[in-house]
């Protein structure tokens, strides 16, 4: 997991930013979650992942502003992918009840990589997710991804 939302993300920005800056032009889109917000006990390295991404995708976003080329992170929260069964969770689990469609969720990431849009929250959970990560404490915000992985 580190290797695929970690070291290959890096690699292929490393490899494709430069030569899409000397044309003037690019845009890179990369795929975060709703777990990018908070620490999330039981899957920890999926959530610290996730953060990565949508950090690093904020981060290289700024430093290339006036190149031609953007970067984009989308941060979708429960998609029907099959991600539930492969992670072992619970048949049903709470967070996935109101799945989004992966259809749905490319969709919506091509149209804010096509505009430009540095970050796209995408669905209603993932920006109530946004904010109460934000104004809530850390604690409490550990507990409700553990009781939502569950």
């Amino acid at each position: 997991m580190v290797q695929v939302n970690i070291v290959a993300l890096m690699q292929l920005t490393h490899c494709f930013l430069k030569p899409m800056i000397a044309q003037g032009q690019g845009k890179i889109l990369n795929l975060s979650s709703v777990a990018a917000f908070c620490a999330g006990p039981d899957m920890s390295i999926y959530y610290a992942s996730k953060a990565f991404v949508r950090s690093f995708s904020e981060a290289v976003a700024e430093e290339v502003k006036g190149t031609g080329v953007t970067v984009t992170a989308i941060c979708p929260g429960p998609t029907a992918t099959g991600f539930e069964k492969a992670a072992s969770m619970k048949s049903g689990s709470v967070m996935f009840r109101k799945a989004a469609s992966a259809n749905g969720v490319a969709k919506a990431g091509i149209r804010a990589m096509e505009k430009g849009s540095v970050l796209l929250y995408q669905g209603a959970f993932t920006k109530l997710m946004n904010v109460g990560s934000r104004i809530a404490p850390r604690g409490i915000t550990r507990k409700f991804a553990r009781k939502m992985n569950h």
